[in-house]
């Protein structure tokens, strides 16, 4: 079984105790262990970059979701890339570049048994880098396609909105709405997420919910003294004149409650996620609105990612076409720092300090 590495270490950072409200160094226990190498038929992988996402702050809860909670004491839970550094397994061999759920680790070990439902998976780097393995050709590029098209099936002429517009998520379905012949409105935070999203990624416009002040084709000022909230009301009244017919939410009421008071007849809300609301303390709030389902006889469905595992290749294949003709483009955010720096880096999706798709850097390609 040869090996390319002569480190004998494994860096990790585990779940100590259950956040209240965001999470704080307190919860979290930085180890150390050997690095063990693979029994027979098994893999040993260095890992070279970590996948930070919102989800993680639901994966620390306890109680029932669609993944069961990371245990105290165990390895923070995290998908990444990596690159196979000993193999007894034919499937997988030394240099090899591969995906899978590692953990905030630096190596990751998984033995004949545990590797056939491990979920390791080799990627090619001639469709995307390392990190765009973890954005539009990973969890967020397939949370993206299959919630865009399987559940908010948008139709050419559609007008979609899609919050979260410059995160890992949203950057990906308003690219891809564009792709099938829609209109596309953004909600983001800040001038530099706005002007990027319109001028770079092509939305035909996007709502800054900081600053009150939509950014897009011919964008009017909010109403002196207008809350973030009532400029979004705004933004929205400006730039989807004829309703809504998909929305994509990543961030949760009030948000979600200005657009359910936009949408058309037979509209499809499809909630991701609620980043709005995973560090609250009391709850996470429902819209207020919902009613506007029943009048305009509109859907609104969850999604989790997980349920399309057996057909993330056909959507692979589709995203990579879209990024080698320029019609789709990826933007990370990669923190470097290695395994220590996870705790800090982790919060900047709290406080919306990302922008693109945020990546710990673990070790050099």
């Amino acid at each position: 079984m040869p090996a390319t590495t002569t480190a004998t270490t494994n860096h990790q950072i585990r779940l100590a105790a259950r956040p209240v409200g965001l999470p704080k160094p307190t919860d979290w226990q930085a180890t150390a262990e050997a690095v063990r190498e693979p029994a027979d038929g098994g893999v040993l992988v260095q890992v070279l970059a970590l996948s930070l996402d919102p989800a993680m702050r639901g994966w620390m809860n306890e109680g029932r979701s669609y993944i069961r909670p990371v245990a105290l004491g165990e390895v923070m839970r995290a998908g990444g890339v990596g690159r196979v550094v000993a193999s007894g397994s034919a499937a997988f061999a030394v240099g090899d570049v591969v995906a899978g759920n590692f953990g905030v680790q630096e190596y990751w070990a998984a033995d004949a048994a545990q590797l056939p439902k491990s979920g390791l998976y080799k990627i090619d780097l001639r469709l995307g880098s390392a990190t765009q393995w973890l954005n539009v050709l990973g969890m967020p590029g397939m949370t993206a396609y299959f919630g865009l098209l399987d559940v908010g099936q948008p139709q050419p002429g559609n007008t979609v909105v899609v919050s979260g517009a410059a995160g890992a998520v949203g950057q990906t379905v308003g690219q891809l709405a564009k792709i099938k012949g829609c209109r596309v409105v953004g909600i983001a935070g800040g001038p530099a997420k706005c002007e990027w999203v319109v001028r770079e990624l092509g939305f035909d416009a996007c709502i800054d919910y900081k600053l009150a002040a939509p950014q897009g084709a011919a964008s009017n000022a909010a109403p002196a003294g207008a809350t973030r909230w009532d400029a979004v009301r705004e933004g929205l009244k400006q730039h989807c004149p004829n309703g809504v017919d998909v929305y994509f939410d990543n961030v949760g009421v009030p948000i979600l409650d200005a657009v359910l008071a936009r949408i058309n007849r037979k509209a499809r809300i499809v909630i991701c996620g609620a980043v709005a609301h995973y560090n609250a303390t009391d709850g996470i709030p429902g819209p207020k609105n919902y009613m506007s389902l029943l009048v305009n006889r509109a859907r609104m469905e969850g999604m989790v990612v997980f349920d399309y595992a057996e057909r993330f290749p056909q959507a692979v294949a589709e995203l990579a076409g879209y990024l080698k003709d320029g019609r789709i483009k990826s933007r990370e955010d990669v923190v470097p720092g290695g395994i220590a720096a996870f705790p800090a880096a982790l919060l900047k999706l709290f406080a919306g300090e990302n922008f693109g798709k945020l990546v710990l850097r673990v070790a050099d390609e």
